[in-house]
């Protein structure tokens, strides 16, 4: 049994079909990305599992459980982050952690590690009120792991967090996964998907247009090979566009993609180029397509 089960769910709204027909697993100690732009469908369908909403068809099954029918059942084995978590205004941490745990049949032992492991030791007995964006957006993910869950559900887990907060976000997604729980993320930060997850499954206007990993998402894709690189902002890119046999164009201050053939003598051939001109060559990726590329084309390509 997969921890997560959604088979060809459609979720409307009115004459509006948010989600049409989508089925995808997730399984036991497996981060699965959900992405798409938006409207896509991602925050209907994880509406669906937390039991939020009932399906228009389909079905969905989150621990072999109806979300809905089986709503007391599977609430205290799964955790839910939302992108935006408002609480009583005077709460401090370490209430809103006993509070959340005295719903759980086997909460945290002790709800000071817990803060702690988020980064709020320090903060533990500041009122919510006082506390930054990022300081109330790691205690949203405490608690929804204060239950101790089998399945974590992360809405923009690390929207508005700093570096260190990303950091740490994504370590204890990692640290998640190694335990064995089964994590769906939604995100727009691609570099974050990439970076986390197992899977990718891509929604677009309710559809499931992809789902796998990125190796397998970069194999399927059909777009042209490219090779990035960093290098002087004023470069001259119509002469190394000749050199390399393609066309390079700038896609920042200093950044570089060249859509030729991504093979050891491009990269020869690139390096090369920029001795010769006693120019500083930066970062230089070749190989694996980025997530950022297949995604753009599988949106765009979608019907």
């Amino acid at each position: 049994m997969s921890a997560v089960e959604i088979e060809s769910l459609v979720v409307r709204y009115g004459s509006v079909t948010a989600v049409d027909g989508v089925s995808l697993r997730a399984e036991a100690g497996e981060v699965l990305a959900l992405l798409g732009p938006n409207g896509a469908g991602k925050t209907s369908t994880v509406e669906t599992l937390e039991g939020f909403r009932c399906p228009d068809a389909g079905s969905v099954r989150v621990l072999g459980l109806d979300p809905v029918g089986d709503r007391r059942a599977l609430l205290p084995r799964i955790g839910v982050m939302l992108q935006s978590c408002r609480l009583y205004s005077v709460i401090r941490p370490v209430e809103a952690v006993r509070l959340f745990a005295a719903h759980h049949p086997h909460p945290v032992d002790d709800p000071d590690a817990l803060l702690d492991r988020v980064g709020l030791r320090d903060r533990s007995r500041t009122v919510w009120r006082r506390l930054s964006g990022g300081e109330q957006q790691r205690l949203a993910l405490a608690l929804a792991l204060v239950g101790r869950p089998e399945v974590v559900v992360l809405d923009e887990p690390t929207a508005g967090l700093d570096v260190h907060g990303r950091d740490l976000v994504r370590s204890i997604i990692r640290e998640l996964r190694d335990d064995g729980v089964c994590v769906l993320l939604t995100t727009h930060e691609l570099d974050e998907a990439e970076r986390l997850a197992d899977r990718v499954a891509v929604l677009h206007r309710g559809r499931l247009v992809a789902l796998g990993s990125l190796d397998e998402l970069a194999a399927a894709d059909r777009g042209p090979q490219s090779v990035r690189f960093s290098g002087p902002s004023d470069l001259d890119v119509a002469a190394l566009s000749t050199v390399l046999g393609g066309p390079v164009r700038a896609e920042g201050p200093g950044s570089f993609v060249a859509e030729v053939v991504s093979s050891a003598s491009t990269v020869a051939s690139l390096a090369g180029w920029f001795a010769e001109q006693g120019l500083p060559l930066g970062e230089v990726r070749a190989g694996r397509q980025r997530l950022e590329d297949v995604y753009r084309r599988l949106v765009e390509e979608a019907p």
